[in-house]
Formats: C-alpha cells, structure tokens, sequence
C-alpha cells in the first residue's frame, strides 16, 4: 500500500498516467497465498504498443487461468516516469497488484525486436535485479526471455537464466509445475535449471560452452552436462481448434496501438519469402477451424465492446477457408456494425469480393507489400508475385472506391543492383497511374500513396542468414537514390533510418560477445533506440568502441560452413534447406509454396500442419 501511495503522489508529473494505473476493464487481479507463482509478464516498450501485442494477451489469460499462478502486466516507463521512479525510490511495479517485481518469482520478456534489448537491462536495473544471471541469488526471481527473437538472442545470454523456444502456451505451464517441484524439494537455483534444462523447448545458456576461433566466429558449441541437449528444440502447439485462446482481453482507458480484437486466424507461412524469419521459425502451417474463429469473436465481441476485429495471420488469404469464414463473421460484424480489418494482403489473392467484405462496416486503406521494385528481385527473395498482380490489384481497389493504399518495400537486399532500388520508385507512379486511368466520376476523392521503405536486415534461421548487410553509408546512398527517383508529390516517401537497421542486424545474429557492449550501453543510459528522438548513434559508437568490437563483424557475409552463434537451437527448418534457397536466390530462381509443393524444408518432423495436408 505504501508503495501504490507513492505512485499515486508522482502520476500528476508524467505524460499518460494511465500507462501506469492498472485496473483497466478485464484485468485480473488476486489473493495471494504461499502456493501462488508470481509470474511477471514483461514488455520492453512503451504501454501503448506491450498492450497491443498478442503473444501477450493469450499468456497472460491463460497462466492468470490457473488458481495457483498470478500472471501481471510489466512495461517499460517512458522517460518522464523513470525519472520520477528513480527520483522517489520506486522499484518497477506490476500493474495488477503494484508490487516490486523483484518479489515475483519469474521475470519474463517477450523479445519482439532487437532494439529493446537496452530496455531489458534499464528495467531489470529498476527493479534492482542484479542485470547478469551470474550474480542473482537465491530468493531471486528468475528471469526468462521468449518471443520471435529468442531464437537468436546471445547478446543477452550473460543476462538471462533461461529462453522458452517456440509456442508458448504448454512449456510456461510445464515450467510452473516444475518450479512448485523445486520449491517443495527446497533447492538451489542450479537445480531449479537442470530440472527445466530438460523441459522441451527449454534453453539455459549457462549450460554451454562456447569457443572461439582466432578471427572471432565460434569454434565450438558444447552442453556443460550430459542430460543437456546438443540442440534445443522449438515447441509448437499441434491443433490449434484445441489450444487455449482468451475469452475476454484487457481494455485500455487509453489508446493503444492496435485498438481492438485479434483474431489468430493461423501460425506460420506457406510462402518460404527467403528474407521473413517469421515464416521460417513459425513453420509449418496450423489452420484454426473457422467455427472456432467466430466463436472467439462472438465471446471478445461480448466481453470488451470493442468495434474493429483484425485477422492476425503472416498472410491471412492463404487461409483455406476465409470465403466460409468471413461470411459467418459478416454476420456478426454487420449486425453490430463491428469493422474487419485485414494485414497486408497478398497481392496474388486479392479479389474483389474480398475488397467488399473488408469495407462493408467501414473503410479504410489497403495494404499491399511487393517487398521489392523489380521482378528480378521479387524472384530472388521468393515473393512469388509479379508486377500485373500489383497493378490489377490496385486499379480493383480503385474501382472499389478506395483512394489510400500502402506499399512496403526493402532495399539491402541480397544481389541487389541500383535499378532495383529505382524500380521502387516506378512500381509506385505505376500505382498512381492506375488510380488516374479509373473515370474521374467513378472514382474517390483524396489519392494517398504511401511508400515505406525498411532497410533489409539478415535474420538468423533464413537463406539470408549468411548475407552481408549493406552499412550506414551504402543505405544511404540507396535512399537518396530513391527519393531522387520518386519525384512525384502524389506519393509519399517513408524510410528507416540506416544506423538503426545496421544495429538490429548486428544483434539479430550477434554472438555472447554483445552481452558486453549491452552492458556498456547501459551504462551511457542508451534505451528506446526504437524511437528516433531516443536513438543516439554516437553513444552506440562509444559502447562499441569501449568493448573492442567492430560491428562490420557481425554485418559481413558468412560462409555456409561457419558455426553460427544460435547452432544449438533448432527449428525444424534444416540448414540444408536454406543453403539450397539461398544458392536459389543468387540465382533469381523461385520455391513454389507449401500448398503447390512440398520443398522438404524439415519442418514435417513436427507431424502436423500443412505438411501433411493432401495434396491438391
């Protein structure tokens, strides 16, 4: 009590106190006993974008659904609430019962971009939680990472006292009963881990040996003992019709950045894009009945009184049944004027009855991601659509009544020439040509396209996972290149800032090495890089300097042989597969999808999914 008075004294002086409050509509709160896991469930970023994330919402439902587990929402306090935290002594809290998390009994991140790494150490150091594994003690909470990034995130291994690898939802319930295990037989930390280390899914980093060449990369990778595995595998949830999905989700008072219900339509990607990580590391294909669908929109619909349903999937029209599936949602979103809402739509699915049914509540703009400028290079990173797709797409949604479309592109892509990147420039005006070719009085008022432009950055468990990044000087160049070429005021131009993406591509396949150089940025008070009036490249070059590292170690092309930092992990996806994508896209020669062909990836040892669907 003493503790939520003093957060109540320092709100008046922040910027959205309702960031910190809690008590929003459907939060969970309860009464503790000495049986209960506490379980603080952490997000290195701001309120607004943690409360929009979905991985969240589901683990925090479904831990909070057992009467021995108190799940509670942590996120990073923006700049303002730091400072008065620090000034008046207040640890990080959890929102539920506003208590220091350092009492919890698990610490958990969900690593979603490697950006926030330097928002990990600034909490645990606000929580004053020793910052490396190393030095916690016993009565400590244990701290855990997962998400996306899990699976190749060694830059935090001095940090972390063990990665949950893949599907969330059975391992966090597996490593709870083995924690209430531990606790009855009173042992130490160690044994807490070994206990776990054994748990499928389960990586403790303590537990190798890692050793290294005269130039740096990775000699060997050895388990510590005998009952750790060589490589660890990702656990995936088999039938998804079966797997827990929440009822009822947390209302903000304030707004947040995606407002409103998410349905997960399916995991993975049939596509093989040779740049996605995600549709590498989610594979393969599990497809929810839609039944279940419209029965979780009915209870979310019930339970929030939000007006917008948005369907998560890598790419939602290569679900198998959304004409049945869209049809019995209509009838429920138009009946209470509920708007549907698509991701970025595939541009070789796209057909006017689905533009109909998108806007039958309300409109809004499209979204389309060719990736790239030129077919050549769509064929190199295995888009599978061609420019026609594009273009008949556009002029359809045109005639349909839309003014406002987005285009997502990359540049720094492998094999990539200049015209590719000027290509980007064409394909655009080519769009805005198709809006001018519709009869003005058929269509909308107000053209608006959008074209943004992401820097490439090499994921671990891709064919480009051994590609060299283009640097700072090189993106930039490209940048302007295209910004020259675009000169058409009808389009607007969007970019990411190059220094930035040649960071994440450092510590997306970073080595335990940048545990030190994350150590020594936190020390300079480096945090929220992924906010530009936050991120300071100077300070970063003063961290790297300090520790002896040279990023274009870590940016250069690797060699297929190499011992890459994340070998222990596996994903299912073998290592030959993607050595064979990658010698394909040199080669500008496309994979057909998983639904067209099987491309042995080794995905199928998991015994489910798309890889065992007949074929057509």
């Amino acid at each position: 009590m003493i503790l939520k008075k003093q957060i109540e004294n320092i709100l008046p002086f922040v910027e959205k106190p309702a960031r910190y409050t809690g008590g929003e509509l459907n939060s969970v709160c309860k009464t503790l006993n000495d049986d209960m896991v506490r379980f603080a469930f952490c997000f290195a970023d701001l309120y607004e974008i943690g409360m929009s994330h979905l991985g969240m919402k589901i683990l925090y439902s479904l831990l909070n659904e057992r009467e021995d587990v108190w799940c509670e929402r942590v996120f990073a306090p923006w700049i303002d609430m730091e400072e008065q935290m620090r000034k008046n002594n207040i640890p990080l809290y959890a929102l539920e019962s506003m208590d220091p998390i350092s009492d919890f009994d698990f610490v958990g991140f969900t690593l979603q971009y490697e950006m926030c790494y330097t928002n990990i150490l600034n909490m645990l150091d606000l929580a004053n939680i020793p910052l490396l594994s190393s030095q916690r003690k016993e009565g400590m909470p244990f701290v855990c990472v997962g998400g996306p990034c899990a699976y190749s995130a060694e830059a935090l291994a001095d940090f972390v006292d063990f990665y949950i690898l893949g599907e969330g939802e059975e391992v966090n319930l597996e490593i709870i009963d083995a924690y209430k295990e531990w606790k009855k037989e009173k042992g130490t930390r160690l044994d807490f881990l070994k206990k776990i280390a054994k748990i499928e899914g389960v990586y403790v980093p303590s537990f190798y040996d890692i050793s290294y060449n005269a130039d740096g990369t990775i000699n060997k990778i050895e388990p510590k003992y005998d009952f750790v595995p060589k490589k660890v595998k990702k656990r995936i949830i088999a039938n998804l019709d079966k797997v827990y999905y929440p009822e009822k989700i947390v209302v903000p008072f304030i707004e947040i950045v995606h407002d409103r219900i998410m349905l997960e339509v399916f995991r993975g990607c049939i596509r093989g894009c040779r740049f996605c990580q995600a549709g590498m590391i989610y594979r393969p294909v599990r497809e929810k009945k839609a039944g279940t669908l419209i029965e979780s929109a009915q209870k979310l619909i019930d339970s929030t009184g939000y007006e917008e349903i948005s369907l998560s999937s890598l790419s939602t029209s290569d679900y198998t049944c959304l004409r049945e599936f869209t049809d019995g949602l209509l009838e429920i979103t138009e009946k209470e004027n509920i708007s549907l809402s698509l991701p970025s739509l595939r541009l070789d699915s796209f057909s006017m009855e689905l533009m109909e049914k998108v806007q039958k509540v309300r409109k809004s703009s499209l979204t389309f991601a060719p990736e790239a400028g030129t077919q050549r290079m769509r064929d190199v990173i295995n888009k599978n659509i061609t420019e026609e797709n594009l273009l008949s797409s556009a002029k359809m949604a045109f005639e349909g009544g839309y003014s406002s479309i987005k285009l997502y592109f990359m540049i720094g892509l492998p094999f990539e020439e200049i015209e590719d990147v000027c290509g980007i420039a064409d394909l655009s005006k080519k769009v805005v040509y198709q809006y001018l070719s519709v009869p003005k009085e058929k269509r909308a008022p107000g053209l608006r396209i959008t074209t943004s432009v992401a820097s490439f950055v090499p994921k671990a468990f891709t064919p480009f996972q051994w590609a060299k990044q283009d640097d700072n000087e090189t993106l930039r160049k490209k940048q302007l290149a295209l910004k020259e070429a675009m000169n058409d005021k009808r389009v607007k131009y969007n970019y990411h800032e190059a220094p930035v993406s040649v960071l994440e591509g450092v510590f997306a396949r970073g080595d335990r090495n940048l545990s030190k150089v994350l150590l020594e940025a936190h020390r300079l008070g480096i945090k929220f890089d992924g906010w530009s009036d936050q991120f300071s490249m100077e300070k970063w070059e003063e961290a790297i300097k300090n520790c002896g590292i040279e990023k274009e170690f870590y940016t250069r092309q690797r060699s297929f042989e190499e011992i890459l930092p994340w070998d222990m992990i596996d994903v299912g996806v073998t290592k030959e597969f993607l050595i064979s994508e990658a010698k394909k896209a040199q080669m500008a020669v496309t994979t057909p999808n998983c639904r067209e062909k099987c491309s042995n990836c080794g995905a199928a040892c998991f015994k489910g999914g798309v890889c065992f669907e007949p074929r057509k």
